[in-house]
This record gives C-alpha cells, sequence and structure tokens, in this order.
C-alpha cells in the first residue's frame, strides 16, 4: 500500500475517534446536568419532609405540653379540694371534741346535783323519822294497816259482786262470742273419699291402659302403689288407694298417657316420675296459698312443704288443710275478741296439724310432732306451745293456746265435719303397709283392694325367690295376730330383677 493511502487510512480514523470523544463527552456532561437536578429537587423535597416532620413534631410537643399543664392543673384542684375538705374534717373533729368535753362537764354537774338532792332528802326524812318518832317501813305499814282496816269490808263486798257477776255473765258472753265467730266462718265440709275416676274419651284406651296379658296395668299398679279398676265403670277408669296423695299421683300420671297415646312400662314409669315432680309442687303451692289466705308471711318453706301435704291427708274424713285454715280464720276472730295475740293464734292454728304429714316418718303423737318441727325451724316458743298444746294431754298455759284449742274443737264439732268410719278405715291401711314394711328386705308395700290385698315389692339382691315365700308368710302371719279385721287379706310378694343394657 502507498504511504500516502496510509496517511489518508489514519486520518481518517483519527477523526472517527475524536468525534466519538467529542460526543461522548457532551452525553456524560447531559447526564451530568440531570443527575443534579435530580439531586436538588432530591434534597428540596427533603427539606420540605424535614420541614414539615419538625412542624408536626413541634404541635405534637405543644399538645403534649398543654395536656401536661392541664392535667397538672386538675390534680392541683384536686390536692386542694382534698387540703380543703381535711381542714373541714379538722375542724369538725375540734368542735366535736368541745361539744364533748362540755357534755362531759354538764354530765358532772348533774351528777353533783343528783348527789345533793339525794343528801337534801335523806336529811329531810331523818328530821320527819325524829318528828314522828317513826321510820319510813314502819309509817308504810300502820298506813297500809289502817288503810286496810278502813276499806276491808267495802273490798270483801266489791269482790263477791264482781265473783257473782263473772259467774252469771261468764258463759253467756262466751256463747254469745263462740256463735259470732262461727257465724263469721262457713267453709266447705265435703269428706274425701277412696276413689278417684278418670274420664275415658274412647273405650279403646282401655286396651291400651291394660296392655297385653296385664303388662301396662302392673306396671302402673307397681309404680303407683294404686289399684286400678278399669271394667267396673264404662267410660271412666277407678283409682282407689286410702293414700290421697298416691291417687293424685295416680291420676296425673294416666292422664298423661291417655293424652299422649303412647303406653308401655317404661313410659309409664317416666311419666310416674314426672306425675310425683308435678304433685310435689302442686303441694307447696298449696301451703303457700293457705298461707296467703289466712294473711300469715314470713313461714319457713320447710313448713310450708309440710302445710301443704294436708292438702291430701284427712282426719275422720274431714281435709286437714281445709279444717287448718278454717280454725286460723276462726282464731284471728275469736282471739280479737277476747284481746289475744291475733298473729300468733291464726298462725299457730294454721300449723296445729303439721305433724299428721310426718306421723309415717316419726313416732309420736302428730301435735307433739307440730311442736318439735314448729321449733326445730325457728318458729316463735309462743307459737310452738300454742299448736302443740291443742290437745288435753298437754296443759295450755297461754290465751293463744286456749283459743287453738277452742276453734279446733268448733271446726270438728260441726255436723258433717267429720266421718268417724272413714278415719279408721285410713289408719287400718296405714297399719297394713306399716306391717309388711317393717321386714327386713321390703323395699315398699302398698294396701289395695279395700285392705283385702297388701302388695310388698323386695329387694331381689336380699331375698331370694325361696325367701320370698317365707315373707309371705311371715307377713300373713303377724296380721292375724296383731290386727283386727273383716274377711281375708292377700298377701302378695313380688320379686322382679331388672337388667338395663344401652347399646350405642
Amino acid at each position: 500500500m502507498e504511504p500516502i493511502s496510509i496517511l489518508l487510512a489514519l486520518a481518517g480514523i483519527g477523526a472517527g475517534f475524536g468525534g466519538s470523544t467529542y460526543l461522548t463527552k457532551k452525553k456524560l456532561g447531559t447526564a451530568e446536568e440531570k443527575a443534579n437536578k435530580e439531586l436538588k429537587k432530591a434534597k428540596a423535597e427533603a427539606e420540605k419532609l424535614v420541614e414539615a416532620a419538625k412542624k408536626e413534631a413541634n404541635e405534637l410537643e405543644d399538645a403534649t405540653r398543654k395536656e401536661d399543664q392541664a392535667r397538672r392543673k386538675e390534680f392541683k384542684d384536686i390536692e386542694k379540694r382534698l387540703l380543703d375538705r381535711e381542714e373541714a374534717l379538722d375542724k369538725k373533729l375540734d368542735n366535736l371534741d368541745k361539744r364533748t368535753e362540755a357534755l362531759r362537764k354538764g354530765e358532772d354537774e348533774v351528777e353533783a346535783l343528783k348527789n345533793e338532792i339525794r343528801d337534801i332528802r335523806k336529811k329531810q326524812q331523818d328530821k320527819l323519822e325524829k318528828i314522828a318518832k317513826l321510820t319510813k317501813a314502819d309509817a308504810a305499814e300502820k298506813l297500809m294497816a289502817m288503810t286496810e282496816r278502813d276499806i276491808k269490808d267495802d273490798l270483801k263486798g266489791l269482790i263477791t259482786k264482781l265473783q257473782n257477776d263473772a259467774r252469771e255473765n261468764a258463759e253467756e258472753k262466751a256463747g254469745v262470742i263462740l256463735v259470732q265467730t262461727m257465724e263469721r266462718m262457713a267453709s266447705e265440709v265435703t269428706a274425701e273419699r277412696t276413689v278417684t275416676s278418670v274420664k275415658l274419651e274412647d273405650e279403646e284406651m282401655k286396651g291400651r291402659i291394660i296392655g297385653k296379658e296385664g303388662r301396662n296395668i302392673q306396671a302402673l299398679q307397681r309404680a303407683t302403689g294404686v289399684d286400678i279398676m278399669v271394667d267396673d265403670t264404662p267410660g271412666f277408669i277407678i283409682l282407689s288407694s286410702f293414700d290421697p296423695v298416691r291417687r293424685e299421683i295416680a291420676r296425673v300420671a294416666l292422664e298423661m298417657l291417655l293424652k299422649d297415646g303412647r303406653v308401655h312400662p317404661g313410659r309409664i314409669e317416666e311419666v310416674v316420675e314426672k306425675a310425683q315432680k308435678q304433685v310435689h309442687k302442686d303441694v307447696v303451692r298449696a301451703g303457700e296459698d293457705a298461707a296467703r289466705e289466712v294473711g300469715i308471711i314470713g313461714i319457713p318453706k320447710e313448713i310450708l312443704q309440710y302445710l301443704g301435704e294436708l292438702k291430701y291427708r284427712t282426719s275422720y274424713g274431714q281435709n286437714v288443710l281445709k279444717h287448718s285454715t278454717e280454725m286460723a280464720h276462726m282464731a284471728g276472730v275469736l282471739a280479737e275478741q277476747i284481746g289475744a295475740d291475733v298473729k300468733t293464734s291464726k298462725y299457730a292454728a294454721l300449723i296445729h296439724d303439721m305433724g299428721k304429714a310426718l306421723t309415717h316418718k316419726i313416732e309420736g303423737k302428730h301435735h307433739h310432732i307440730t311442736g318439735e318441727i314448729a321449733r326445730k325451724y325457728g318458729v316463735d316458743e309462743k307459737i310452738a306451745h300454742a299448736a302443740e298444746a291443742h290437745h288435753d294431754d298437754m296443759e295450755a298455759t297461754t290465751p293463744e293456746a286456749l283459743v287453738v284449742r277452742v276453734v279446733d274443737a268448733i271446726s270438728a264439732a260441726r255436723p258433717g265435719a267429720r266421718n268417724i268410719s272413714q278415719e279408721n278405715f285410713v289408719e287400718r291401711m296405714k297399719e297394713l303397709e306399716n306391717v309388711a314394711t317393717g321386714f327386713k328386705g321390703v323395699d315398699k308395700a302398698y294396701a289395695i283392694s279395700a285392705g283385702r290385698e297388701v302388695r310388698v315389692f323386695v329387694k331381689p339382691t336380699d331375698l331370694d325367690d325361696l325367701g320370698s315365700i317365707k315373707l309371705a308368710r311371715d307377713v300373713a302371719n303377724k296380721i292375724e295376730s296383731t290386727m283386727q279385721y273383716p274377711g281375708t287379706i292377700k298377701v302378695n310378694v313380688i320379686r322382679e330383677t331388672r337388667a338395663i343394657e344401652f347399646a350405642k
């Protein structure tokens, strides 16, 4: 290659390189300017943010400072009020101390005056005794003797006249008071019966109640202890038992079964349990209603429970709860007329037969049991004594006890109020059951069919089959030897073992 060509080539290359360098420097200058602009812009924005943060911090600091100042002011106000109250209390204490000191001085002055008066009286008495030549006791004795001598005859005449007037008028006045009391109280005297009837809407229900081979009716009789007669009266099922509580439970349970329509042994046990709970509620409600009716408040719940049980008890055919409420009303009237305590008389009359709800659980006469239960639950001794003393085997020492005794006789003596044969029947039924339950291994016993049968349920774990046979003979022998009864009594001993399991 020629030198000229080489030089031209080199010159071209140098020119191209120089141009490229120039362009590169120009581009770098432009980038640097942009970077500087962005940096300035970023610095400006950063300065703005810093200024905003400083402003916000200053505002927060001002708010905090103001809040702190307000709180300090509030604390100062509270402290000032406390100091003012403390000063006021100190002043009051100082005033109380001053008044106490003044009262103490006044008491001392009064005591000194009393002592001075006693001295003066003693000196005057000594002077009078010297003048009269008699002591105070001698003068009083002579004065009383003179007075007695002067008015003795007059007093005798007055006493004799008062006694004669009392004898002449006492019986008449007592009769008037009793008649007025009886006139103001007229209550129902219908006697309780030993049977209860349940109406059937459909004769087909009799078959369900009896069940296959009598399984349902036997389960119902076993659960309630009530004799159930299905075929005696068309359209009715008759429940027979001397114990009205059992009859009521059986009636409620039977009505539930008839309404539900499902009748089988398992359902029967469930329904009888519900009926027992319902009757228990009715018992409590009956006690509360009786207390409310006679206007007695504050009776303990346990006593109200026993009082409600009297709704299902009878005494000589007379409903005991009605008899008690009737007595309470009459006791209030009679007590008011003779000046006795009305509340005590009414309270005692209301609970006087409470022991009849417990006579089969606690030994003793019902009126003594009433007194014990009343004292156990904190009833006033005057009320407990008045309730306990309504029979003649205990002396009535208060007017209220005499009132309860009188109104008890009034309530029981009215024509139709009592039925002696009914009471004897009930007592005989209870004795039959007590004879059976007195043997070992007996779970429960029921006298049914008007006392012609005793059903005895034994614990299967305590007696075997041979023991049940022997128990039936022993119960029958004891009934023969200890009781008087017409006809024959069937002793039916039932031993049942149940096995229950659940499939899950």
